[in-house]
């Protein structure tokens, strides 16, 4: 008995929300964008009335403007974009609870069981946009089929707030004209190798050779052949099926370069907070940090080291980071982007290190950082996440969020490196 699975996408999810927070956006081609300040001057996405003026996700800003002068552009509230995707998902899971995110706007729904309680899967489609649009005040378009690659591509065929079967009976049909660029997993460089080989559409690809395939792309391209044929066989995830975290990371690309020791340590600093509280969160520590450094002409270089004991705490963080760009990284040279990434996650219970009766003197300091770092994460639960920050952020040119609210800032001495 073949599954039915259902694939949702939020159609053109970031400026859609917008428009609900902003109701003046719905009567004007707009689109949501990086700030050009910042130096992420390109498109995220874009309304109804944008896309008549053919303006596309990623192309540039100044690109997007010489198609549409009065194009209205708006920045990101990433927050708000993460509170509507939880209450979709809410919605999904009335239906199932086999409901897997595939990024922040789209989600895969194993409704195979669900049937003889709302109709076939055309049907759930069909109620789950209407829910979705008269709760929420967005529209989806759904993808139905046997298969999650199948159901992918269903809900990419047609836009907006449509619902497209393919089914055991039209695949072919439907499918194999489309460019095998159409299909997941297929980015530009495995589309151009495939063209070299004479594959331009997803019918090319089904009757193709396997061998051949793999020969050039390697398994993945066997992977490709068998999406094509409509052999994938993934399991939906279970909603409580979790994947584990194998590493958490946080980069910054500067509203300036960063030159000299003051202006690294500051992000490194930021950088490494954010790392930390997101490990608190998730209840794990590190054995390995990471730091990846890009410069103004993109010239990028990766170090990484493993820590004497696991941590989850920004201060040592931030005192690793700067050890290997000190060591990797000639200080007075500008550097564009910085990130710190925390890997080798463990269960936050892990000490790594050999338990003794007796308190060595810089424990006692490791319980006053733990406890520092714990009250920050109290305050920016209740208050928000930019509710408290070191002082050396005030008022900087980097790009560095500030604090919204009137709250004593932390000192940078409290994290001496």
């Amino acid at each position: 008995m073949d599954r039915t699975i259902l694939h949702c996408d939020c159609n053109g999810f970031f400026a859609s929300v917008e428009c609900i927070l902003h109701p003046e956006y719905k009567k004007v081609p707009m689109a949501v964008c990086g700030n050009p300040e910042n130096r992420h001057g390109i498109i995220l996405a874009k309304n109804e009335l944008a896309k008549k003026y053919g303006i596309q996700t990623a192309e540039t800003i100044w690109q997007a403007k010489r198609k549409c002068p009065e194009l209205v552009l708006a920045e990101p509230h990433h927050e708000e974009y993460q509170k509507y995707s939880r209450k979709i998902n809410a919605i999904y899971q009335r239906y199932t609870d086999l409901v897997e995110p595939f990024g922040i706007d789209e989600s895969w729904l194993d409704v195979t069981g669900s049937q003889l309680l709302f109709g076939d899967g055309k049907d759930i489609a069909d109620e789950i946009r209407e829910t979705v649009k008269r709760e929420i005040g967005l529209t989806i378009s759904v993808g139905v089929s046997f298969n999650k690659i199948f159901a992918k591509l269903g809900s990419d065929y047609k836009k907006p707030d449509a619902t497209t079967v393919i089914d055991r009976a039209n695949w072919k049909k439907i499918l194999f004209p489309l460019p095998a660029s159409a299909m997941l997993f297929v980015g530009a460089s495995a589309a151009k190798a495939l063209a070299e080989l004479g594959i331009h559409t997803i019918g090319d690809l089904a009757q193709s050779n396997r061998d051949l395939i793999v020969s050039r792309l390697g398994k993945p391209g066997g992977e490709l052949y068998d999406y094509a044929n409509g052999l994938d066989d993934s399991p939906v995830r279970s909603v409580d099926d979790r994947r584990a975290v194998k590493s958490v990371g946080n980069g910054m690309t500067f509203k300036r370069d960063l030159v000299g020791m003051e202006d690294i340590r500051l992000g490194v600093l930021t950088l490494a907070d954010s790392v930390a509280a997101r490990m608190r969160r998730q209840g794990v520590k590190c054995w390995t940090v990471q730091v990846t450094i890009r410069n103004p002409s993109f010239k990028t270089i990766t170090r990484q080291k493993t820590l004497r004991a696991p941590t989850h705490l920004a201060k040592e963080l931030a005192r690793e980071s700067l050890d290997l760009i000190c060591s990797s990284w000639n200080l007075n040279a500008p550097i564009r982007m910085l990130t710190v990434t925390a890997s080798g996650l463990v269960p936050e219970d892990a000490t790594g290190e050999q338990l003794s009766l007796f308190k060595k003197p810089q424990e006692h300091g490791m319980e006053k950082q733990e406890h520092l770092e714990s009250a920050l994460d109290f305050i920016r639960s209740k208050y928000g996440k930019t509710s408290v920050a070191f002082g050396g952020i005030l008022h900087n040119n980097l790009g560095i969020s500030e604090p919204k609210h009137e709250m004593e800032n932390i000192s940078e001495e409290d994290f001496p490196l």
